[in-house]
């Protein structure tokens, strides 16, 4: 039988998971205003940049909305000047008014010391008396006529707010007219072919899709025994929360063999799902050469662990009865011992053994039909070789923002979320 001693390495755990692409930026184009369809502007299916004309509904309508708005405003302007001109007025109707009771005033004021000697008669005084009056309740009529000429300018005024108030919306129906794209992507089909009447507002169809391109997400979802050991290895600082760092991802499609495609988790839920019992995270992948279609299955690798020395044997030599496992061991003289282990992941197309060995046994790994308890053997010795990991790396580091493919918020960093960060992994972040 054949021999060796385990592989002592350092290596890192990679889950898998299967996720779809989605695009990160998805736009349901629709009319804002209602009319026949007049015209539409780009290919079906091809690319197309923010702010490209796509549709154009026949204006004439709000054209001619446009123009009423328009006049009316004008005609809001005319009262306001006719009204300012009717204050100008009354003012000095007010000169006049104030200038004969000024003198009317002074007239009486003349008499009233004559009537007593007879030098001025009492029908003169009275006429005296009675034109200081009149003066008094013109005076008060030319007041009221200024207040309601400045009361009809304020109206006036109102009304050319009113009446700029209708151009604008005017003028955004007219703009409303030309629909452009509001970002840059690949646009879907035309729903509505043109000489259509559509609706716009509130429950309009969709009269076509656009997506961006790069990069795109993918979304995966964890079980809670992921999730729980996520959460142990961060308390352990052996492998930071994917909620405070920019865990590396590797993702593949369904034609290739290794995973070429290289991003980072950029958002977790905040709960687990009760029908499923899953949560749902983000990753988020560049996408220069528009390999990555939204819509397709993905494979995908994250760190399942911290990047530490392990023990690795391959399966080969591993055995199982009815309640645990265990590997036979060269002891003294050549006899072989039985030994329980604890088996971890598949690293490097070997078994990681977590508890149980510590590197410096020497274990049987062929020919475990033939081996018994006890029993002395006569060993070749060979060399464990680790295998492919897919071209996986085999230390976990967080993406450095320098590599990030968007802007991040910068939450507020609480002191026990800072101490709880190993220093590698803290260091030049930007949270």
């Amino acid at each position: 039988m054949t021999v060796a001693k385990p592989l002592v390495m350092e290596t890192l755990d990679w889950d898998p998971y299967t996720g779809r692409l989605a695009p990160i930026e998805e736009v349901d184009v629709r009319a804002r205003v209602s009319g026949y369809l007049e015209s539409h502007h780009f290919n079906e299916g091809q690319d197309i940049e923010e702010g490209q004309l796509l549709f154009v509904i026949d204006p004439r309508p709000y054209e001619a909305t446009l123009a009423q708005a328009n006049a009316a405003r004008e005609e809001a302007i005319a009262r306001r000047q006719q009204s300012e001109a009717m204050v100008r007025e009354a003012q000095a109707r007010r000169q006049q008014v104030s200038a004969q009771l000024e003198l009317t005033q002074a007239q009486l004021n003349r008499a009233r010391p004559l009537l007593p000697s007879g030098a001025i008669s009492d029908d003169e005084f009275d006429e005296l008396v009675a034109a200081a009056r009149q003066a008094e309740a013109d005076a008060y009529a030319a007041d009221a006529e200024i207040e309601s000429a400045s009361a009809a300018v304020v109206a006036a005024q109102a009304a050319i707010g009113t009446a700029e108030a209708a151009v604008t919306s005017a003028e955004l129906d007219l703009s409303y007219c030309r629909i452009t794209a509001p970002i840059s992507g690949r646009i879907s089909r035309r729903n509505v072919t043109q000489g259509n009447l559509i609706s716009g507002g509130l429950g309009a169809s969709a009269l076509t899709t656009i997506v961006s391109k790069d990069p795109v997400y993918a979304y995966f979802d964890a079980n809670e025994q992921a999730l729980l050991k996520y959460i142990r290895l961060d308390q352990q600082n052996k492998r930071t929360s994917s909620r405070d760092a920019k865990t590396p991802v590797f993702m593949a499609l369904a034609d290739e063999q290794n995973f070429p495609h290289q991003g980072y988790i950029d958002f977790v839920d905040n709960r687990v799902d009760a029908a499923t019992g899953s949560i749902r995270a983000r990753a988020i992948f560049p996408n220069p050469d528009d390999v990555l279609v939204p819509g397709v299955f993905v494979r995908m690798q994250i760190p399942g662990s911290g990047d530490e020395q392990r023990v690795l044997l391959p399966d080969s030599a591993i055995s199982t009865d009815q309640t645990s496992k265990f590997v036979y061991l060269l002891g003294e003289e050549n006899k072989l011992v039985v030994r329980r282990v604890t088996t971890g992941a598949i690293s490097k197309e070997l078994r990681v053994i977590e508890s149980g060995l510590d590197g410096s046994e020497t274990v049987v790994i062929k020919g475990l039909q033939r081996c018994r308890a006890g029993q002395a053997v006569d060993p070749t010795v060979e060399e464990i070789q680790p295998g492919d990991d897919l071209g996986l790396p085999d230390k976990y580091e967080p993406v450095p923002p320098s590599k990030w493919l968007q802007p991040a918020a910068n939450p507020v960093e609480t002191p026990l979320r800072a101490a709880r960060q190993p220093a590698r992994y803290t260091e030049g972040a930007s949270r």
